[in-house]
């Protein structure tokens, strides 16, 4: 194992710094204020609208919908695939390499990416293909081929697909249970390979009832995990609340001075700091990647609109609340206040227990951190392999066609292969495999999107249309009344 890793760890690290530091950025940003331009900043104009859309009927009981998702089942599936392990453990590699003001540029990418994936939720609709028995079939892949009606969109609709399956269903999910294995093995020191065992059992099951029984597990868990988890981080933002004003000061002052924390020259600290927000924040939130329009072309909506309004809570649900918990606990405990890690170094921690460790500092008691981060991980990670196991499947079955019943068995006992595997792989293998694929997968997904923003425009002009058409009724009658 160790001579496999020696020998792919360095080759897919420098993909990496090329894909992260120079593509990735450009291509990132670059579409998140495109569209940003283009929508008027639809992710500021239409929030409140998005905000309603989710909540203002909230329910854990969606029900089988025979055919497709409620939209907000739809959106817990996404939110299920966003926050996972890249809002804990990313983020603290995040930290870690770029210093906190990494925080900074995962907000800048997160502020436009709400933008992008308001994109690929309504184009995602637009494209998707309902079958006679209801079932649908919907993704980036549809898309591009809509972008682009000819060999190049077929070739980068297949590039995709096939970069999809090999970053979520295999490499994604490796990530995922290795950070439960690591986890729960330093809280509770049981053998990482039982814990892969246990988790792919468990994943079989779930994968076997398809995306009803996917959304069903999902919309229920999502929403308590992500209370538990922000409780946990309020109560010790609480405890370190004379901290709060330094924490934020740091996160502002180290994304433009990050040398300053993390040592080395301006142009190497810089690059690392913007890097890591870029990289990390891709992972965390997942806007531009192509992975959550999966679930979004699930919903049942009246409007492509609509479920463009709520993809875009899906983001700033998973980085500007999850995620920032998460830093901003980390920062106010370890580095703030002369914390272990206020000179940007510290013996023992790593991005795997960094949560675990600031945790049980600002409880006074390690076992405790260990314990709460690693069931609040467990959940995290588990939601994520179920929802990105059926965003590979549905590439799966694009790729097969007639033979997709059969290509999604095989691809499924793959897929609980790897969950185990990665139980057994070390840590920074896995999330560079990870890294490597999802980087290349946003390629072709952001390409599609700059060719067709004049319908993701139009889908904006509807929906402002149709909310005006209701106002404007609610109005009359009221007159009348």
């Amino acid at each position: 194992m160790q001579a496999v890793t020696d020998f792919l760890l360095p080759i897919v690290q420098t993909i990496n710094a090329y894909l992260s530091d120079y593509i990735l950025i450009f291509l990132l940003v670059g579409v998140g204020l495109f569209y940003s331009i283009r929508t008027r900043f639809v992710q500021v104009r239409c929030f409140g609208e998005g905000m309603k859309r989710v909540f203002g009927g909230l329910s854990l009981k969606g029900g089988k919908q025979h055919g497709g998702l409620s939209s907000f089942q739809a959106l817990a599936t996404a939110i299920a695939a966003q926050v996972g392990t890249g809002n804990i453990v990313g983020a603290c590699g995040a930290i870690l390499i770029g210093g906190p003001g990494a925080i900074f540029w995962m907000w800048i990418i997160a502020f436009f990416g709400m933008a992008t994936i308001y994109a690929e939720a309504t184009l995602a609709q637009e494209t998707k293909i309902v079958g006679a028995d209801g079932s649908v079939l919907g993704g980036p892949v549809y898309y591009i081929r809509k972008a682009f009606n000819n060999k190049f969109g077929k070739f980068l609709a297949v590039f995709f697909a096939i970069a999809i399956t090999l970053a979520l269903g295999f490499m994604g999910s490796m990530v995922q249970s290795n950070s439960i294995a690591e986890a729960t093995n330093t809280a509770f020191h049981i053998p990482t390979w039982v814990v892969g065992l246990i988790l792919a059992a468990l994943c079989a099951f779930i994968f076997i009832g398809g995306i009803q029984r996917i959304a069903s597990v999902a919309e229920k868990i999502v929403p308590i995990m992500a209370v538990v988890y922000l409780l946990i981080g309020i109560v010790i933002l609480g405890i370190n609340f004379t901290k709060i004003p330094e924490t934020f000061g740091m996160i502002f002052k180290y994304a433009f001075v990050p040398q300053a924390i993390i040592g080395g020259a301006f142009g190497a600290a810089i690059k690392a700091a913007i890097s890591q927000g870029v990289k990390r924040g891709l992972f965390s939130n997942e806007a531009g990647m192509g992975s959550t329009p999966h679930a979004h072309a699930q919903a049942k909506v009246e409007k492509p609109h609509d479920q463009g309004v709520v993809a875009m809570i899906g983001v700033f649900i998973d980085t500007f609340v999850v995620l920032t918990i998460t830093a901003l606990v980390v920062i106010s405990t370890l580095y703030a206040g002369n914390g272990p890690l206020a000179d940007g170094t510290a013996e023992g921690i790593t991005k795997a227990n960094m949560m675990q460790t600031a945790v049980g500092t600002a409880f006074g008691n390690s076992a405790l951190g260990n314990i709460l981060i690693a069931i609040c991980l467990t959940f995290f990670a588990f939601t994520t392999i179920i929802s990105w196991n059926f965003f590979g499947k549905q590439n799966v079955q694009y790729l097969f066609g007639k033979k997709a019943k059969v290509a999604t068995v095989v691809y499924s006992v793959l897929a609980i292969a790897f969950i185990f595997l990665g139980s057994l792989f070390p840590n920074d293998l896995v999330w560079e495999l990870a890294d490597m694929f999802n980087n290349i997968m946003v390629i072709p997904n952001v390409l599609a999107l700059f060719a067709l923003s004049g319908i993701v425009v139009a889908a904006v002009k509807a929906g402002k249309k149709k909310k005006a058409a209701k106002v404007a009724e609610t109005n009359q009658v009221s007159d009348q009344e």
